[in-house]
């Protein structure tokens, strides 16, 4: 059975920085796609970054140059390293990992119940 549990999350000020991390249970990181999202009150769930299994990234261009999604797989951890935080990073962070290649769609298979993260002005 495939589990992801996400930690991490936290209050920071804005400038700061978070990690994010994604334990996967039940599968191999390295063998699914895996993905970051959030969602914050009032609205949709959107990509952030996500990773293929051949290694290749993809971003949402909101955190372009600031996030950082990579995975141990020794470890069998997704991170999303969060540097330079804003008000508006403010959200639930949830990571998901699906067989093929979802990119930033909302539509993997397995999902995490998320970590909050809020970041003070």
């Amino acid at each position: 059975q495939v589990q992801l549990v996400e930690s991490g999350g936290g209050s920071v000020q804005a400038g700061g920085s978070l990690r994010l991390s994604c334990a996967a249970f039940g599968y191999t990181v390295s063998w699914y796609s895996m993905g970051w999202f959030r969602q914050a009150p009032g609205k949709e769930r959107e990509g952030v970054a996500a990773i293929g299994r051949d290694g290749s990234t993809r971003y949402a261009d909101s955190v372009k140059g600031r996030f950082t999604i990579s995975q141990d797989n020794a470890k069998n951890i997704l991170y999303l390293q969060m540097n330079s935080l804003k008000a508006e990073d403010t959200a639930m962070y949830y990571c998901a990992a699906d067989p093929s290649w979802r990119w930033l769609l909302p539509t993997y298979k397995y999902w995490g119940q998320g970590t909050q993260v809020t970041v003070s002005s």
